[in-house]
């Protein structure tokens, strides 16, 4: 499961473009905390822990402990805008949660077992359609990946949610339809060379 994380944060005494422009210039990044029907609270975070965090991969599906003046407020971050030229980020949105919650976050996915798969050792490729999985989970519970075993599986396989173990009390967001996260394929060559073949075989059944 994810740990939490705990960043020290400030409140912003004024808002405005201005101000978040001179915040930037101290190397803070602007944020808001809203949610569970209390008042917005604007504050301002340091931007190497945050650049830091933000590559570990985990940032948005991890329980982030804001501490504001002595005072710790449990959040999701739920939004962060980057700067669309640089990528540095600009602004951070957490959302207030509270301890048992049901929240609803993107994991990770890891696929193993790729030695165990046909297809692959014939050659085939593992295209990705999600990288991520949308779960509703327990706020305390969250996941930190869904690992997919690709044991059996041949050229041509489709991998859908409905093969895939979760975590006890862990859930799918979305529930009206079994998508695909993934595909093992033919390689190019071994594609041209089963499409040529089939064609031959086509032309031999309309001369006979």
């Amino acid at each position: 499961m994810s740990d939490l994380l705990t960043l020290s944060a400030e409140a912003r005494d004024r808002a405005g473009k201005g101000a978040s422009r001179a915040h930037r210039r101290e190397g803070r990044v602007p944020a808001v905390i809203y949610g569970m029907k209390e008042d917005a609270v604007s504050i301002h975070i340091e931007e190497k822990r945050l650049v830091k965090e933000l590559q570990s991969g985990h940032f948005m599906n991890t329980i982030v402990m804001l501490e504001i003046d002595g005072k710790t407020i449990r959040t999701l971050p739920k939004d962060v805008q980057f700067h669309p030229v640089n990528d540095r980020p600009l602004h951070v949105d957490f959302l207030r949660i509270s301890e048992h919650a049901k929240i609803t976050v993107a994991v990770p996915v890891t696929f193993v077992d790729e030695e165990d798969s046909p297809g692959i050792k014939r050659g085939g490729v593992l295209n990705v359609v999600r990288h991520e999985l949308e779960l509703v989970c327990d706020a305390a519970e969250i996941p930190e990946q869904i690992e997919i075993s690709l044991k059996g599986y041949e050229v041509g396989d489709s991998i859908h949610i409905s093969s895939v173990t979760l975590p006890k009390g862990v859930e799918s967001a979305i529930t009206d339809r079994d998508f695909t996260i993934a595909t093992v394929v033919a390689p190019s060559a071994l594609r041209s060379s089963e499409d040529a073949a089939e064609g031959e075989a086509a032309e031999g059944e309309a001369e006979a």
